[in-house]
């Protein structure tokens, strides 16, 4: 196997610099200094933020006033998450090419955003990369090397299934279905979990959220399905800004133990590549499945 290389991408410095000029300015006047001094040099980076807040249907300079006025106390956390950072991304990546047959190259990008994600798999000038999003990072206190890590295997993990499948510019389109979402986010995790050797769960809130989700399975089950069949939003199951009774991302719970209902029968690859029809089609045979078990 052809291994590939770990870059790195570190615009932090750019960032404290601007944030030197700014801090003390009004919000309005960070905002447009965010966009035309800081990520100036980062143009793409710029350009997936304005967008994917785009498709949201959310406003991006009111995003970026909301995270700005946050930045002065998560500042030191954000310190703490990019130093980490920089210590481990070589050491995680060799972990995903000799327990995941990652064979790509991946570049990290670390830099400070306005809320879009802790971590983004796509493509950054061209190559596969992860988005760490300093703001996000901190603001989940995800900072320390143990859910540093984590984060950086589950996006690795998402990468790994788009190379798998060669799908690099369908793939973010295929997860607006809520059932490929929900088989995407669980491979993800299991990727996690195979390049770490142990369920790490880095999204977890609380000791007691595992055994929560655990205990809620078929409930969760249940309310996912509910809302397929009523054609309403299941953001609640995803991100760090929304919840489901309190728990943040039990949709990747969900998702998860799906994938390894799947691997009682195929390994990991073979699941990556079923089709799309195909995995809306189990996933939702096994939501309903398990629904039922709890439910009757």
């Amino acid at each position: 196997m052809n291994k590939g290389r770990c870059n790195v991408i570190d615009t932090y410095p750019d960032f404290l610099a601007y944030w030197a000029d700014s801090s003390f300015k009004r919000v309005d006047e960070q905002v447009t200094l965010w966009q035309t001094s800081y990520l100036k040099k980062y143009p793409e980076l710029l350009r997936k933020q304005v967008e994917n807040c785009k498709e949201a249907n959310v406003n991006w300079r009111e995003n970026a006033k909301k995270t700005l006025q946050l930045v002065p106390q998560r500042l030191p956390l954000m310190h703490e998450a990019r130093d980490n950072i920089l210590q481990i991304c070589k050491s995680t990546y060799l972990k995903a090419t000799e327990r995941l047959g990652v064979d790509f190259n991946v570049t990290f990008v670390v830099y400070v955003g306005i809320g879009c994600a802790a971590g983004w798999a796509t493509k950054y000038n061209k190559q596969p990369s992860v988005l760490l999003g300093l703001e996000n990072i901190a603001e989940e206190k995800w900072h320390r090397k143990n859910r540093l890590q984590g984060l950086m295997c589950h996006e690795i993990g998402h990468l790994t299934h788009m190379k798998w499948r060669e799908e690099w510019e369908t793939f973010e389109k295929a997860e607006e279905s809520p059932l490929f979402q929900l088989y995407s986010e669980g491979f993800a995790q299991r990727c996690e979990h195979v390049i770490l050797g142990k369920e790490t769960w880095h999204m977890k809130s609380g000791k007691e959220w595992l055994q929560w989700c655990e205990q809620h399975k078929g409930w969760l089950a249940s309310e996912f399905l509910r809302r397929l069949e009523r054609h309403a939003s299941v953001k609640d199951f995803f991100g760090s800004w929304f919840s489901i009774q309190g728990k943040k991302q039990t949709g990747y719970f969900l998702g998860h133990a799906f994938i390894r209902k799947l691997e009682k029968t195929n390994d990991l690859r073979e699941i990556a590549l079923f089709s799309s029809k195909k995995v809306n089609k189990m996933c939702s045979e096994y939501v309903k499945s398990i629904s039922k078990k709890t439910t009757r």
